[in-house]
């Protein structure tokens, strides 16, 4: 893989994760703090789907970069990679259980307030992205099988070179 993808990859995911930290303390303690509308009922998941979200995107950044790593290293097609790609697959399955989670509380909003505080399009609108975000994680887990099958030839490629080698 190219060098300065690799460079430019981990710059990317070194800022939104400095981002995330901001996003995370910053945001979390103003939705928290926020005494304008006292619905502490929804204040509260509101903040937990926040942190929660946002800890599934950094988990998802600190793995892809270790992956790196090993891609860098040349031992990306290990078994030492499965684990790597089980927690972004991890990840992503909670980052979809978030996005559905705004949605019950979106849901929840609109019914127990006079008017509805979120549109029902948008509820349902979120809903397809909580479907989408689990299909990335289906996704992920089908490429995470092409890579077990590329460290199985890989292995059976090394066994084969070393009997070949025996016999010369």
């Amino acid at each position: 893989m190219n060098t300065r993808v690799v460079l430019v990859l981990r710059g990317v995911i070194g800022l939104a994760l400095v981002g995330s930290v901001g996003v995370q303390v910053l945001l979390g303690f103003q939705l928290w703090l926020e005494r304008g509308e006292d619905r502490a009922d929804l204040r509260i998941p509101l903040v937990a789907l926040l942190v929660v979200g946002v800890l599934a995107l950094q988990v998802i950044g600190v793995e892809i970069w270790r992956l790196l790593t090993m891609v860098r290293h040349g031992t990306v097609f290990s078994f030492a990679a499965f684990r790597h790609v089980d927690r972004v697959i991890a990840a992503i399955g909670a980052g979809a259980v978030v996005v559905l989670g705004l949605a019950v509380l979106a849901a929840y909003a609109n019914r127990t307030t006079p008017d509805d505080e979120i549109a029902p399009g948008a509820v349902g609108i979120v809903c397809g992205l909580a479907m989408v975000a689990g299909g990335v994680a289906l996704v992920v887990y089908v490429m995470r099988t092409l890579l077990a099958q590329a460290v199985a030839l890989d292995d059976e490629t090394k066994r084969l070179q070393a009997e070949l080698d025996g016999v010369i």
